[in-house]
């Protein structure tokens, strides 16, 4: 329970943080890191059920950080990354990392896309090893390390 409650108290931290951060640097690269990052979220047992990408469609939409972004682009574009992962998900979480990555000469841009899967990833209340994993692969992919945000 300690873990949890450390969860939710940080990404309540994060979220205040990103809705700031996340209006400085409003761009494509940005978004497409993030619905990236949220597909892997979604996709991070290997699979995507329809219940699941639902939610984090609904969580995508109503989450105030990306609200600076138009949502029926996010939309596309989770469904895009979601499509791939789910045709092909090897192919699909490398593209998706992939994108992310072009991340990684903007470090703040970055951690905003990590702390954004970290919130989706927990907003089920149940941050599992699998979430926890996609979001490290991305922590590699922009070169941050993963003990940054305790994982």
């Amino acid at each position: 329970m300690a873990f949890w409650d450390s969860l939710k108290s940080k990404t309540t931290e994060m979220s205040a943080q990103l809705k700031t951060k996340t209006g400085q640097f409003k761009n494509k690269e940005l978004a497409n890191g993030s619905m990236a990052m949220c597909a892997l979220i979604a996709a991070a047992d290997g699979t995507i059920d329809p219940e699941e990408r639902r939610k984090t469609a609904a969580l995508i939409s109503s989450n105030d950080i990306l609200s600076i972004f138009e949502p029926s682009e996010l939309k596309e574009k989770f469904d895009w990354y979601c499509d791939k992962l789910a045709k092909d998900y090897d192919f699909g979480k490398v593209e998706a990392i992939a994108t992310i990555g072009k991340l990684k000469s903007k470090p703040e841009q970055a951690r905003a896309v990590i702390q954004i899967g970290i919130i989706i990833g927990g907003a089920d209340g149940n941050f599992d090893a699998h979430e926890r994993g996609a979001v490290k692969d991305a922590c590699f992919a922009v070169g941050i390390a993963p003990t940054e945000f305790d994982l």
